[in-house]
């Protein structure tokens, strides 16, 4: 059975296009996380991971938390997410994985024939290390490679 991960933060969410995001993160504030509009036409990538999921696939989502976040404000970035993905794409399945900033993604599923869409190059490097197949969103438009599948 094939399957696709999807990277939140810059991927699917535009985080980085929220206004004061990073001042917001530092002081331990999560709305950023839920207020991010989406990178991707909605309806089209709910249709489209519908699609694949009667097809076999798999789809879930390993998305990194706020670096430096204590305890309490790692659980406020887990609900907002989880929020976020819950009004966004219902589509992107059950499988969610919300992790500590930095952890490797190869080290949370198996990353070998799964295919990884994350904007963080170092993060598709260490995938297609590991046997994964690793598709950078800034360099093709995700709709337009779930549609191929």
């Amino acid at each position: 059975m094939k399957k696709i991960y999807f990277d939140m933060d810059g991927t699917i969410a535009d985080l980085y296009g929220v206004e004061n995001w990073l001042p917001m993160l530092r002081a331990e504030d999560a709305t950023p996380y839920r207020i991010a509009k989406p990178l991707v036409n909605i309806t089209r990538f709910n249709v489209l991971c519908g699609l694949l999921r009667r097809q076999g696939y798999e789809i879930g989502v390993i998305s990194w938390l706020s670096k430096e976040s204590s305890k309490e404000y790692k659980k406020a970035v887990r609900a907002a997410k989880r929020e976020w993905l819950k009004k966004y794409f219902p589509a992107c399945g059950n499988e969610i994985h919300l992790v500590q900033y930095g952890t490797p993604k190869h080290s949370i599923v198996k990353a070998k024939g799964a295919i990884l869409f994350d904007d963080e190059y170092k993060n598709g490097v260490s995938w297609e290390r590991n046997g994964g197949e690793w598709i950078n969103p800034t360099e093709k438009r995700i709709e337009k490679v779930l549609q191929s599948m």
